[in-house]
């Protein structure tokens, strides 16, 4: 409770005054350069979105289950859970590229791994070849998808920051639409190409990055991190201001990321693993951050990602005609309300969608057990068609929220010395949440059926309880004075301060060379 309360005594962004009203994305080519860069970062999701919903589709295809023996059980949770034992192996090293080598260099390495790993899936001869390939792919996700939203967030302009982060996530529904059509669409292929095919596609996000990433620009905040003030000052001045340096917004923002960088170096002069859980601020965050990524996967959507199939063979529906077409109109679905959300994050705010999100979950997922409960009892076709309605319902809860903020809700509370790792940590906990998903949910659904929705109606209430508790509002403010409130809003104050002192002597400096210039000028 007292969390909320905290929340709601945030001031306004203190750079609201210095935004041109008239300046929008669409009258200002430099802000559309920017925002199509972005796009290139966003479309990291669509990668991870494209897997689980082609996995996803793979399974109602007869000529993949026929090449690869039908698996199912442990074999089946294997085969979707190989990517993200690939992504823990490569999480030790992801955060340590993105803040040492930089955001991009990290995107490149990332998109590379996971274009030669999708060729290897598309030429997969054995069930071995095509796990290999899947390790891979988690593998080189990791390092792209650990890097692109810090980046996202680090160079959008000020007022779109927190809708462009929360659509990073948003657009795993891209992806996802992408591969539900594309595995519909070759479900007539009488060959190995109607998996085959869809493998293929799944590279294209990372051949579009391999070719254009080093044509967007690198991040400010890293920029100035390793001493790099000029091209830091430089990329803001063109990107947020039409080239002008002095620009009262850019030396604003240049000004606050130097105070609060500069800050953070005189809290932990080395920053380790430990600095994630060394004080009471940080150790909040990551509750928070943990917490988040395990709801996200353990919210009883996990069953209808990578399982749908099952889910429809409860209630009767088996034509695989039938179940991949109700999986590409989902996605579709999906993408339009997470869309949504994430244009309302600033406007409704953060702590309002997450609370939304959690009710709607437990009342749609609720009637949906109930409906299935029914129909295995009854064989009733109405509850039949019910539960997919409520499946639908569901998803328009889920994505008001848990699509497109815990993503951007993660990287902005988290200050920039800490927010590599602290991201690693969140996409560890996602990867953790997902392999038990993928293992334990075939399992218990052939055994339990719809008895096991009743576990997730349970820990969905449990989670609203905890967003009450303890999610914090973050919206109307800049990114530094977001991280600075788990620390109290004395160090929100102080950075402000450090930043406008700053902007002052470089002004008072500015005046002086001037005033001595004009004095030169008139001696001579």
């Amino acid at each position: 409770m007292g969390a909320g309360a905290a929340a709601t005594t945030g001031v306004t962004a203190a750079y609201g005054h210095l935004i041109d009203p008239n300046r929008k994305w669409y009258n200002n080519k430099r802000i559309i350069y920017l925002n199509f860069w972005i796009l290139l970062l966003l479309i990291t999701s669509s990668t991870n979105g494209y897997d689980g919903s082609m996995m996803n589709g793979l399974q109602s295809l007869g000529q993949w289950e026929d090449y690869f023996g039908h698996p199912h059980g442990s074999k089946l949770g294997l085969l979707n859970a190989i990517q993200n034992i690939g992504a823990l192996a490569a999480y030790p090293m992801s955060p340590y590229l993105a803040d040492g080598l930089g955001r991009r260099p990290t995107i490149f390495i990332g998109a590379v791994i996971m274009c030669i790993a999708t060729a290897v899936q598309t030429a997969s001869q054995s069930v071995g070849m095509f796990i290999g390939a899947r390790f891979l792919i988690g593998f080189g996700l990791t390092f792209a998808a650990g890097a692109a939203p810090l980046l996202v967030t680090e160079i959008s302009y000020p007022t779109y920051r927190a809708p462009l982060t929360s659509t990073y996530n948003s657009l795993w529904y891209s992806g996802a639409i992408i591969a539900a059509w594309a595995t519909f669409g070759s479900f007539k292929i009488q060959s190995t190409w109607a998996w085959r095919l869809p493998s293929a596609i799944q590279a294209l996000p990372s051949v579009l990055q391999v070719c254009l990433i080093w044509f967007c620009p690198e991040s400010p905040r890293w920029l100035i991190s390793k001493g790099r003030h000029t091209q830091a000052l430089k990329t803001l001045a063109y990107y947020h201001a039409d080239g002008d340096e002095n620009d009262a917004l850019v030396q604003y923002e240049f000004e606050e990321i130097k105070a609060a960088i500069d800050l953070d170096r005189q809290v932990a002069a080395t920053v380790g693993w430990k600095t994630l859980f060394a004080t009471v601020g940080n150790r909040r965050r990551m509750r928070i951050i943990i917490a988040l990524a395990f709801f996200s996967q353990w919210s009883g959507n996990g069953l209808v990602s990578y399982y749908l199939n099952k889910v429809f063979d409860t209630i009767g529906i088996t034509d695989p005609t039938i179940q991949l077409l109700i999986n590409g109109i989902l996605q579709i679905w999906n993408l339009a309300w997470a869309l949504l959300a994430s244009s309302l994050c600033d406007k409704a705010g953060r702590r309002v969608l997450f609370l939304t999100s959690c009710m709607g979950m437990f009342t749609f997922f609720t009637l949906q057990t109930a409906c299935s409960a029914v129909y295995a009892q009854t064989g009733n076709k109405a509850a039949a068609h019910s539960v997919i309605a409520f499946i639908f319902l569901y998803y328009a809860a889920y994505d008001l929220a848990f699509t497109p903020l815990i993503v951007s809700y993660t990287v902005e509370i988290l200050p920039y010395q800490i927010r590599a790792k602290g991201f690693t940590v969140f996409n560890f906990a996602i990867s953790l949440s997902l392999i038990f998903n993928q293992y334990v949910n075939p399992v218990a659904l052939d055994a339990l059926h719809w008895k096991y929705y009743i576990v997730y109606v349970v820990w969905i209430a449990f989670e609203g309880v905890f967003v009450y508790f303890f999610v914090i509002e973050t919206k109307n403010r800049t990114l530094e004075e977001t991280a600075a409130l788990f620390d109290g809003e004395e160090v929100a104050q102080q950075i402000a301060a450090a930043a406008a002192a700053r902007d002052l002597a470089a002004s008072e400096k500015d005046e002086k060379l001037s005033g001595s210039f004009h004095e030169h000028q008139e001696k001579a």
